[in-house]
């Protein structure tokens, strides 16, 4: 329970913070006072690095069940254990949309728009528009290389008291790159939550953002147990 616990608050706060920096403070929001691409992109991150130093210790700071697959493929958790875990982050994800419905329900002349509260997606009407090949392949391939830093800085070759930075930065350099695509998942959680709440094209469009951080997780797990943690090295 302390583990499940751990990352229903680790998502609940990325979420929150992230998604909420999205609708509260971002362009679409308040124009060009807003924090715009960059501050979005800093708030998914830094929530990371908040979480990473404080609930690492816990259960290493999954808030992902993307993460939670890979590591399992890569044998480093058991079964019992990845199904805690992502139990604990789809929950934090809803409670966190939830908390941040409440709130912008507050705001004058809000409207459940399509996509709303964050919800990622693609397509026409979609922030740049990019098809659902952009998408997809945007999604697998940065899930792709945020495990692989995970996976390089928390091994015996990387530093594990920067580890947590690390990671949150990579997260902002994926988030640069991909919000104007896909609004940036790379975290089934992350995803799932908002759209509940959403409906509409981002509760049909959740599908992809399941299927393709899990097949970039995995691919990243192969990879990693293929080449660096083979018998040889």
């Amino acid at each position: 329970m302390k583990k499940l616990f751990a990352e229903l608050v680790g998502t609940f706060s990325l979420v929150l913070f992230g998604c909420g920096a999205a609708v509260v403070s971002g362009i679409s929001v308040n124009g060009p006072s807003g924090i715009g691409l960059l501050g979005i992109s800093l708030a998914f991150g830094l929530a990371v690095v908040a979480m990473a130093y404080s609930i690492g210790g816990i259960t290493g700071c999954h808030i992902n069940p993307a993460i939670t697959i890979s590591m399992l493929v890569a044998g480093k958790i058991k079964v019992a254990e990845a199904i805690n875990y992502i139990i604990g982050q789809f929950i934090g994800a809803t409670l966190g949309a939830g908390v941040l419905y409440v709130i912008m329900k507050g705001a004058p002349g809000f409207e459940m728009a399509e996509w709303a509260l964050g919800s990622n997606g693609w397509g026409e009407g979609y922030l740049g528009e990019y098809n659902m090949t952009s998408a997809f392949v945007t999604e697998a391939v940065l899930t792709f290389l945020f495990l692989f830093v995970i996976f390089a800085t928390t091994s015996k070759w990387g530093n594990s008291t920067m580890a947590g930075l690390a990671i949150g930065v990579t997260l902002i350099l994926i988030h640069l790159v991909a919000i104007p695509i896909t609004g940036t998942s790379v975290n089934p959680a992350r995803s799932f939550g908002p759209a509940i709440f959403a409906q509409g094209k981002a509760l049909t469009q959740l599908w992809l953002f399941f299927a393709a951080p899990i097949v970039g997780g995995i691919a990243a797990a192969l990879v990693w147990k293929g080449v660096f943690e083979t018998k040889e090295n």
